[in-house]
């Protein structure tokens, strides 16, 4: 695979070259430029007209009017429209209102979630640097980035950012943090240097290893360079994030889908019934604005017209509990999507890590020691085995306060490289200020860091046993330094042996922390001679030699305080987690272990070399995944949503945008990019893995209330239908059940009443001890629907008796006593619909309840005041009732609860005790049943 920093031009198609793979000399002259001078003016002005201008380009948002008509062709709208145009037809002017406003509602609630699905590759187009120093006609002029070409020789220092994708023609102790596009946590160490052949094997090598590369947006830490552009604009990596995050397309959350099928399925029953009442009426001959009345209050009654209304104000209420939990959700559905999560793929750093660089481990004299502590804080104990004792280690901090330039505040602040203020905190716990100390000794000299020797060397002058002399402090990777060793004790131990006796330990230790995903730096010095002193500032490095080994330390990124329980829970949840960091896979491994994630670790170039079927197959078996790209983390989310899973996907930098989108919920870093957060679906505002599980907790409670709320709502609505075609069938009351006012009644203050009722539920405390549900069961699954289909016979059936065998004649233009009656029952029967179906499978009667009950008196007042306020009764053609009318509506609208209680309690002695589930099984697609072979949870 080769990537698009790699071509000058697309469109004149120049031939790909990798050019990590070419000397530097070579990649000047293929971009037909000069390292010293630079290009022409008059080339560069031509360059500029040829590729065009470096910017990532925008993409153009939809317009407002062309999503809401979208919104507006939705079949539950379209089916309110005809509603409203019927409506007016007849004469019924308040019914089409209402009707109207919930249309409205709808379309708002939908355009505003739209519109806010390209803010993404905007926030990156922001992203550009103002301005860039380039080599034009031998001189160095400062340009707009914008007009920086391919063959600009681009001059950079500590704290420049990137303007382009380039070469590095030449460099001094560079360094760059490349977080935003590999998400590695530690600055790179970067030179001019050619690649090895081994390492390009394939003609590519991933972002993170290109070490002859800089990168747009990418940031200077240390040191200076100079590069040659090979790519601008869209030709850049940031460019081809911006192409992935543009060809994403959102898919619809696990709600929106199955409220679409319900919507479709209800949307057949409720045309059905409609049709067959209003052709049953032709027949025997009723007038036309009959029909339409008729037609109008079975349309009413059958769609689900508040059902999105009530869907979004649970939804919102979760979002509110989110909020309060530090997640940030942007569009409501995200609350549902949380709680279907079936896999999380977790950045580390910063997310289920600190962030903060720490040494945790000692090895000195051949004895372990460990540092305690936590991140950039400066206190924490050195522990070792028993009867070791902890020696003096004012000599090694020295080295750490000395021979380092960082520097940490009180508050834990750092300036500097993380990996020196890692060092200059172990020097405070071992009761050593690095300020005072480079106060009171001064840098005589230095040998900067550089990656081709990965050392660093400074001088001081130090009081040693009465006598002034200069001493060489030297840190850097553990070979380089042991490699310029004769013996190891340190200088001013008193205690040295010969390197080659201690060789084998050290080494073994070294292996040992480097295992554990530990960054390992060695410490050595030496007493420079009074013949040597002149080379200290005519050849430092020449005295780098013969040193005295002190000891290594072992530096990590520590885990948060709650990351581990935090992954134990998701597990027992039933909810696969994996980390994709861009450290090493050797580092990311070790911290999966800590973990305990799943088995499987794997690099991003291994990743590269499998087919999709392949990584399908051997998915089960990866649970960590290291040096990734971006488009690594963007195909594994695909990967695992085309097995069925559920995917959240956390991230904080820009390489993470375009997975954050594809992902069913993309999880941003409250601290991260402002790309990520807004290619993201929430925000954790703590950064923390902890909140994202907590998060889906709640997420799955809402979940359960929306099952709760759809149950309720759907018993309703089938007992209506039922109410009106039987009432058509058997030529009652002229088939006309109910009056509109009535039902819109029913719906906007009973209705409304039973969805407080089910939203203040607390839910099921042990949620999060299940696995989640399986995505592909719809909830029209047989089980479902039949408990939908019994309960609503139920209540039709005490609705229908009324009406049939009440106390008078009904009539469709008058008030009685029987209609009234129904009216009741039918308003009896929804308060208690939802105190009942509320929960399931348990029963709706248990703690806490109270609250529950305040809240069902407000709709049982109403009830009795449209059936005693005149105005109501005029309104809604109902006259008030006796008080053994009262009693037998009452006794028959208990009919419901009885049989949902009953049919629960029947369904909890026939369940076995649950068992554990493997994590792997309670994830796998498989266990997506086919519609109506399974129990859903949305049954009953």
């Amino acid at each position: 695979m080769v990537t698009g920093t790699d071509t000058v031009d697309d469109q004149d198609a120049v031939p790909v070259r990798p050019w990590f793979a070419q000397d530097a000399g070579s990649v000047v002259a293929a971009m037909e430029s000069d390292a010293t001078r630079g290009l022409p003016g008059a080339e560069a002005t031509a360059r500029l007209s040829r590729y065009g201008p470096n910017r990532i380009s925008r993409e153009k948002p939809p317009s407002v009017l062309r999503v809401a008509l979208a919104q507006l062709r939705d079949p539950m709208n379209i089916m309110l429209v005809a509603v409203v145009v019927v409506s007016v037809l007849i004469g019924e002017v308040s019914t089409s209102l209402i009707v109207g406003f919930l249309i409205v509602l709808n379309v708002v609630l939908g355009a505003r979630q739209e519109l806010k699905a390209r803010a993404s590759v905007e926030a990156l187009s922001k992203m550009q640097v103002p301005h860039a120093k380039v080599l034009r006609d031998g001189q160095v002029a400062e340009v707009p980035a914008g007009d920086v070409v391919p063959g600009d020789i681009v001059q950079l220092e500590a704290g420049d950012i990137v303007p382009v994708d380039g070469r590095i023609i030449r460099s001094a102790t560079l360094e760059v943090q490349e977080a935003a596009l590999t998400g590695e946590s530690a600055p790179v160490p970067k030179d001019a240097g050619v690649l090895a052949v081994a390492d390009v094997a394939g003609g590519d090598v991933p972002i993170g290893d290109r070490l002859n590369m800089l990168f747009q947006n990418t940031s200077v830490t240390r040191g200076t360079a100079a590069l040659v552009a090979t790519a601008t604009g869209m030709r850049t990596e940031m460019g081809r994030i911006a192409e992935m995050l543009t060809s994403v397309t959102r898919a619809p959350s696990p709600l929106q889908k199955e409220l679409g099928t319900l919507t479709k399925v209800l949307g057949i029953v409720a045309w059905t019934a409609v049709a067959f009442i209003v052709v049953v009426g032709a027949v025997r001959g009723l007038g036309l604005s009959d029909l339409l009345l008729l037609g109008t209050a079975m349309a009413i009654s059958a769609i689900p017209t508040g059902m999105p209304a009530f869907v979004s104000a649970l939804l919102s209420h979760g979002a509110k509990q989110l909020a309060g939990a530090k997640a940030i959700v942007k569009n409501l559905t995200d609350v549902e999507t949380l709680g279907s999560t079936s896999a999380i793929n977790t950045d580390k750093t910063g997310t289920l890590t600190l962030n903060e660089m720490m040494v945790s481990t000692l090895y000195v004299g051949g004895t372990w020691y460990e540092v305690e502590g936590e991140g950039y804080r400066k206190s924490g104990a050195i522990t070792s085995i028993a009867g070791a004792g902890t020696p003096d280690f004012t000599h090694l901090a020295l080295g750490l306060a000395l021979d380092s330039d960082a520097t940490v505040g009180e508050d834990g602040s750092v300036v500097g490289d993380p990996t020196e203020a890692a060092l200059v905190v172990l020097a405070a716990k071992l009761g050593v200020s690095a300020e005072e100390t480079r106060l009171a000794y001064p840098r005589l000299a230095e040998v900067p860091f550089d990656s081709e020797y990965k050392f660093m060397a400074t001088f001081h002058r130090f009081d040693l046993g009465g006598q002034e002399r200069v001493v060489e402090l030297v840190k850097g990777a553990p070979d380089m330094v042991l490699a310029r060793c004769r013996e190891e004790g340190g200088p001013l131990s008193g205690s040295q042996v010969p390197i080659a006796n201690a060789r084998a330990g050290i080494e073994a230790a070294n292996e040992r922390m480097s295992e554990k995903g530990l960054r390992v730096l060695a410490f050595a010095a030496r007493i420079v001679t009074a013949e040597e002193m002149t080379a200290i500032t005519a050849d430092p490095m020449s005295l780098t030699h013969e040193l005295a080994f002190v000891g290594m330390a072992g530096i990590i990124d520590p885990l948060r305080a709650e990351a581990k329980s935090a992954v134990g829970t998701a597990l027992a949840a039933g909810i696969d987690v994996r980390m994709i960091t861009g450290d090493h896979a050797v580092t990311a491994e070790a911290i999966g272990q800590q973990l305990h994630l799943g088995p499987g670790a794997i690099s991003g170039r291994d990743l590269q070399a499998l087919s999709d079927e392949e990584l399908t197959a051997r998915l089960p078996q990866l649970h960590v995944f290291g040096r990734v790209s971006p488009q690594d983390k963007l195909r594994l989310a695909r990967v695992m949503q085309q097995q069925g899973l559920v995917v959240a996907m956390t991230g904080d930098a820009v390489n993470d945008a375009a997975a954050l989108k594809q992902a069913d919920i993309g999880v941003a870093m409250g601290s991260g990019s402002e790309v990520s957060k807004e290619a993201a679906r929430m925000i954790l505002t703590d950064d923390n893995f902890g909140t994202l599980v907590h998060a889906v907790e709640i997420g799955r409670r809402v979940y359960e209330k929306v099952v709760a709320y759809v149950r309720y709502q759907m018993t309703q609505l089938l007992s209506l239908v039922l109410l009106f075609v039987a009432a058509t069938a058997f030529d009652v009351n002229s088939g006309v059940a109910l009056t509109p006012s009535m039902i819109l009644y029913l719906l906007f203050f009973v209705t409304v009443a039973g969805v407080v009722m089910i939203a203040i539920d607390p839910g099921d405390p042990h949620t999060m001890q299940r696995p989640p549900r399986d995505p592909e069961v719809p909830m029209t699954n047989r089980n479902a629907v039949a408990s939908w289909v019994l309960y609503a016979s139920v209540m039709f059936v005490a609705a229908f008796i009324p009406l049939v065998a009440g106390p008078d004649e009904p009539s469709p233009d008058r008030p009685s006593a029987s209609m009234t009656m129904t009216f009741v029952v039918m308003g009896l029967g929804t308060v208690f619909n939802a105190l009942a179906n509320r929960r399931d499978p348990a029963s709706g009667l248990t703690p806490p309840i109270l609250g529950v009950l305040v809240i069902a008196a407000v709709p049982v007042v109403l009830i009795i005041a449209a059936t005693q306020v005149g105005f109501l009764q005029n309104s809604l053609l109902t006259r008030p009732l006796t008080g053994g009318e009262w009693l037998a509506c009452l006794g028959l609208a208990l009919a419901l609860p009885l049989v949902i209680e009953s049919a629960k309690w029947v369904r909890r002695r026939r369940t076995a005790s649950p068992t554990t589930i493997d994590v792997h099984h309670a994830v796998a697609p498989s266990r997506a049943a086919p519609t109506g072979t399974t129990s859903s949870v949305l049954g009953a």
